[in-house]
């Protein structure tokens, strides 16, 4: 990064606190303590103090000290001397690992809510989140099965619109391939039925947006089919010839460098390869089976259309390896440059 550093911290919620999310935040900031004038967690002081000791116990690398900030204060992070942490949750008992309970999955939601809060009202610039297990939110009562989707309903709130008027999308990335969500976590059946003309143009309208947004040129979009062969002619199934096809027609009219459908079980390696920057998938499991065989440790998931940078870690609570001190950093550092790259206009 050859740019000046934004002023404003950037937010890190914990994460589930019966998973890694701790522990990787702060083995994020042993492995680069650069990192430490720029980052604030939003979490619970308890469980990050244990997570550290978790850290320091099974390394050589020094673990920093837990500062105790108030809150996303850009000059408690640069003065701090160590990792800042703001309780930014209800106190409690830290919980234990690799369980799921509505306890880890109320403080991990109020841990979202406050960091992005922090970013909408511009005391941070941008939001990095730990990961968080979705059967702990539901416990928890909390009506949203994700990051995406809670998200998007703060932002609308904050807005002061419907989450309709907000659209966004996921974006899974690593160093060799880039793939954009037309839905995310809704059963198959109901993805299918998510295949419209109209969806599958709001996603490539998004996505164009967000790279010419962040810096990068103009994307080159590959559309996947649905259907095994992308239907082969209407063979197996008509939504490329009725619904996807349509769409991307449309959107080289309106000057969107938009190609397919293609079909899914090759255009993930054409991109791979460097044909086009990035692949629509149609569904959850069809674009993230391809990123994720690439390999966790530099995956980044990234919300396209939010009206902040939201990045996270590409992989799950891992409550197998929760407090064992074997939980690398390694994607959630590749999330944390990425943030910092958008904020300051990188690709």
């Amino acid at each position: 990064m050859t740019k000046t550093l934004p002023r404003l911290p950037l937010v890190v919620s914990m994460g589930d606190p019966a998973g890694i999310g701790p522990e990787i935040v702060v083995a994020a900031a042993a492995r680069q303590p650069e990192l430490l004038s720029r980052l604030v967690v939003a979490g619970d002081v308890a469980t990050m103090q244990r997570a550290a000791l978790i850290v320091a116990q099974a390394g050589d690398t020094p673990v920093p000290d837990i500062r105790i900030a108030d809150g996303p204060d850009p000059r408690a992070s640069t003065s701090a001397g160590g990792l800042v942490v703001w309780q930014a949750c209800d106190r409690h008992d830290p919980v234990p690992f690799g369980l799921t309970s509505p306890v880890a999955g109320r403080v991990a939601a109020q841990c979202i809510r406050a960091a992005t809060d922090a970013v909408l009202r511009g005391r941070a610039c941008a939001l990095v989140t730990a990961p968080v297990h979705k059967e702990a939110l539901s416990l928890a009562g909390v009506p949203w099965p994700g990051h995406t989707e809670m998200l998007q309903a703060l932002a609308a709130d904050h807005l002061g619109c419907t989450v309709t008027e907000l659209p966004v999308r996921m974006m899974l990335s690593e160093p060799r391939l880039k793939t954009v969500l037309l839905s995310t976590h809704v059963s198959l059946r109901d993805a299918i039925a998510a295949v419209t003309k109209d969806r599958v143009l709001q996603t490539l309208e998004i996505t164009d947006r967000h790279f010419r947004q962040f810096g990068a040129r103009r994307p080159r979009m590959a559309v996947a089919g649905l259907n095994p062969h992308a239907g082969e002619g209407g063979l197996f199934g008509r939504e490329e010839i009725d619904e996807i096809a349509p769409a991307v027609d449309a959107a080289r009219a309106a000057g969107l460098d938009a190609h397919g459908p293609y079909p899914p079980d090759t255009v993930f390696m054409q991109a791979r390869a460097g044909a086009f920057d990035v692949v629509i998938a149609m569904y959850h499991d069809q674009g993230l089976i391809a990123v994720k065989l690439l390999g966790l440790e530099h995956g980044v998931n990234t919300t396209l259309g939010l009206p902040l940078v939201r990045t996270s870690p590409d992989h799950g609570t891992a409550f197998d390896l929760a407090g064992k001190g074997k939980a690398r950093p390694d994607s959630l550092l590749e999330a944390i440059r990425a943030a910092l790259v958008a904020v300051n206009g990188g690709g």
